[in-house]
């Protein structure tokens, strides 16, 4: 049993996490046994073949889905013991989204976009901190442009600002480069970990290419639902 400080110290502690879903031929187990402990400021990659239960991990590690068995203290709160409203409200506190799709709501423009979370949150300042940080990623000039106006990268970059405009404690990255050609994908990364630097932002990223994942300070394999290397 670990105490509060070591739980303080851990952003995140899981106890034989598994998650199973009943299907037409019986019982598919999609993680089993994940025993996994992340220190507050680590980035963390989580690489594995396709299948392997990457996605399911981080989803359930933010509260997007839950568990089939098993515990996950999040903050030094017992995550796996709240209802969706508990789990909702701690995603909004501590958690940013970066997603391989970009996730951008296209009736919104860029500052629109980035300015949501701060608005649902309501911040007062939302305008200024949300244009404040499209700049800092180098999109001054495109405030005003939908998603459809601007290129893949520059919906990346949007997303990197929405994710970090509300100062999240954990920053989860699905395969943020997964879109993208390899030059912009280089600078989307340099920028990713420039912004989690700056904002000493627990990072945790599912990724397939092993140039990112060995920019991380450690790296989870998983394999048929199951950490085979940490």
């Amino acid at each position: 049993m670990q105490t509060q400080a070591e739980l303080l110290k851990h952003i995140i502690v899981t106890e034989s996490l598994g998650k199973s879903v009943s299907t037409s031929e019986g019982t598919l187990h999609i993680l089993s046994s994940i025993d996994l402990i992340i220190n507050c400021g680590e980035s963390i990659a989580i690489v594995g073949e396709s299948g392997s239960g990457k996605s399911t991990l981080i989803s359930l590690l933010a509260g997007l889905d839950t568990p089939s068995n098993g515990t996950i203290i999040l903050n030094g709160q017992l995550l796996t013991g709240m209802d969706e409203d508990g789990r909702a409200a701690i995603r909004n506190e501590l958690i940013g989204f970066v997603f391989q799709s970009f996730q951008l709501l296209q009736g919104l423009t860029a500052l629109e976009n980035v300015m949501l979370p701060l608005e649902l949150s309501g911040d007062r300042n939302a305008r200024l901190s949300a244009a404040a940080l499209l700049d800092r990623v180098g999109l001054s000039h495109r405030l005003a442009h939908t998603p459809k106006q601007l290129s893949g990268g520059e919906q990346q970059r949007v997303a990197l600002a929405r994710a970090f405009v509300t100062r999240p404690s954990i920053l989860f990255a699905d395969e943020p480069t997964g879109n993208l050609d390899s030059k912009t994908g280089e600078y989307i990364i340099d920028l990713l970990f420039e912004l989690n630097h700056e904002n000493n932002t627990t990072l945790i990223l599912v990724t397939h290419d092993q140039v990112l994942a060995s920019r991380c300070q450690r790296t989870i394999k998983l394999d048929s639902g199951k950490i085979v290397s940490n």
